[in-house]
């Protein structure tokens, strides 16, 4: 009895040892994979390429900033008063702009292609009606307009911007 008694000790002492280096076993398994994988999701991340779209937006997002911070020059023009293209009634705009420059270089190609730029905007701005233009998405559609038109002759510079200093249609 007593050597049966002592058979089960030690097959006890065998199972929980047995029992214990398993559960380490399996503890650095799983330490072991979890690096693994860790490793692994940032080598991906690194490695591959960022998606374009994200790249592109974030890229503008960095001008807009950049644009916001820098003081541009300023070139005030004078007031136009044109009439309208409303049928049935006589509608005039009463309109003051300045433009915002890329450089003061532009200022100088502003100056002299001044009768181009009256040009351009006396053409533009008679074909619009005060319907079109009396909303908040009217405004910016013509001043987008003007603002394309203007860049597409200028050579050392562009327009960034154009402010409305006054605007009234009667």
């Amino acid at each position: 009895m007593a050597e049966d008694q002592s058979e089960d000790i030690l097959e006890e002492k065998q199972g929980s040892e047995t029992k214990k280096l398993l559960l380490i076993i399996i503890i650095i398994s799983v330490v072991f994979l979890s690096i693994m994988g860790a490793g692994f999701y940032i080598l991906w991340n690194r490695v591959s390429p960022p998606d374009p779209q994200i790249a592109q937006e974030e890229s503008k997002i960095k001008e807009v900033e950049k644009a916001k911070s820098e003081i541009r020059p300023i070139y005030s023009l004078d007031t136009f008063i044109v009439n309208l293209a409303d049928r049935g009634a006589t509608r005039y705009l009463r309109v003051t702009m300045d433009l915002e420059l890329s450089s003061d270089e532009t200022k100088a190609e502003i100056e002299n292609r001044l009768p181009q730029i009256r040009d351009t905007i006396l053409t533009i701005v008679p074909a619009k009606s005060s319907k079109e233009i009396t909303t908040i998405e009217g405004k910016k559609a013509l001043r987008d307009e003007i603002m394309d038109k203007l860049n597409s002759f200028l050579k050392d510079g562009s327009v960034t911007n154009i402010y409305f200093t006054e605007f009234v249609i009667q």
